[in-house]
């Protein structure tokens, strides 16, 4: 007898911890979450190969900016706030892409997540080759596959300016004149 009194005493406390505490919990509005970014509002990220990667380096009569990048490299996403700048002010002049090297499993979960988290609105891809030193020969004889890589053609093709390394933006908005105002440019 003694054992059911302790044990409904025991039963009748631990009801009335849970329900103070679902009360608390209720009052303070819930357990604090992180906000997220709903799959709907994520950027799209393209698979390519190296085959559309060169599709991609065909000249369009504008300039050609990329920038190769990873959610694993720590530079990549130091820079990227400064790439979201440069894409915003010269929106139209020039054809801006991001190309990721990050693991294909990423391409629906960290990348298009990080690019939501930055307020991207550069097209977006995601390199997956059997050969990334075909991939890299495709992009520039002088890249060593060192992340971050930015490039800039000219609107005729031509490499004008490389990168390995976190960008500059005055160095790279000096580039991004200089092609602009190239006669080719101008067509």
């Amino acid at each position: 007898m003694v054992f059911a009194k302790s044990t409904k005493a025991f039963l009748y406390g631990g009801l009335f911890v849970l329900f103070l505490f679902s009360d608390v919990t209720a009052q303070k509005g819930g357990t604090p979450s992180k906000p997220q970014v709903s799959r709907q509002t994520l950027p799209k990220v393209t698979q390519i190969n190296e085959i559309d990667l060169k599709k991609l380096l065909r000249p369009s009569g504008k300039p050609l900016l990329i920038n190769f990048w990873a959610t694993w490299c720590d530079p990549c996403r130091e820079e990227f706030p400064d790439l979201v700048k440069i894409d915003t002010i010269y929106k139209g002049k020039i054809n801006f892409i991001t190309m990721s090297l990050d693991d294909l499993a990423e391409i629906n979960r960290d990348v298009p997540k990080f690019l939501a988290e930055m307020k991207a609105e550069m097209p977006a891809y995601l390199l997956k080759t059997a050969d990334e030193n075909a991939a890299i020969a495709l992009v520039t004889k002088d890249w060593t596959g060192g992340l971050p890589f930015t490039i800039l053609f000219d609107a005729s093709g031509k490499a004008a300016y490389f990168r390995q390394g976190k960008i500059k933006v005055e160095t790279l908005e000096a580039e991004l004149g200089k092609v602009l105002t190239a006669p080719a440019a101008q067509n």
